[in-house]
C-alpha cells in the first residue's frame, strides 16, 4: 500500500470513527497500523469471521453502541448469519448482562432494518 494509498484507507475510516481535524490523519493510521488492514485484523491465528463474532461479543459487555453498530454491519460482510449475531447477542445476557445484551439487540435490528431497506 503506498503513502497515499494508506492515507485515504485513513481518512475513510475517520469518517466512520471521527476524530478532531488536529489528529485526524494520526489517529486514522494509528488505527491503518495496528487493527486493520495491517494489524491485528491481518494476523493469521484466527479467520476474520471469527475475529467478528469476538469483536462483538467484546463490544456488546462493553456496552460500545457505535462501534458496535459498525462491527455488526462489519460481521454480515465477512460472513455472519442474523441468526449466528442474534445467537451471540443472546449468549452474552448471561455473561455481559441483559442490559447490554437488550441494547446489542435494539443495534442489531436497527443494522438488520437498515441492510433491508437498502436492499442487502
Amino acid at each position: 500500500m503506498t503513502d497515499d494509498e494508506r492515507l485515504r484507507f485513513a481518512r475513510a475510516i475517520t469518517e466512520a470513527l471521527p476524530a478532531p481535524q488536529e489528529i485526524r490523519d494520526d489517529w486514522g493510521l494509528f488505527i491503518v497500523d495496528t487493527v486493520l488492514p495491517n494489524g491485528v485484523w491481518a494476523r493469521p491465528g484466527l479467520p476474520v469471521r471469527d475475529r467478528s463474532l469476538i469483536t462483538i461479543a467484546a463490544l456488546a459487555a462493553l456496552h460500545r453502541p457505535n462501534e458496535l453498530r459498525i462491527h455488526l454491519g462489519r460481521g454480515l460482510d465477512n460472513g455472519l448469519s442474523r441468526s449466528e449475531i442474534s445467537e451471540l447477542i443472546m449468549h452474552m445476557a448471561i455473561y455481559g448482562g441483559f442490559p447490554v445484551a437488550v441494547e446489542a439487540m435494539r443495534i442489531a435490528r436497527e443494522v438488520f432494518d437498515e441492510r433491508d431497506a437498502a436492499g442487502g
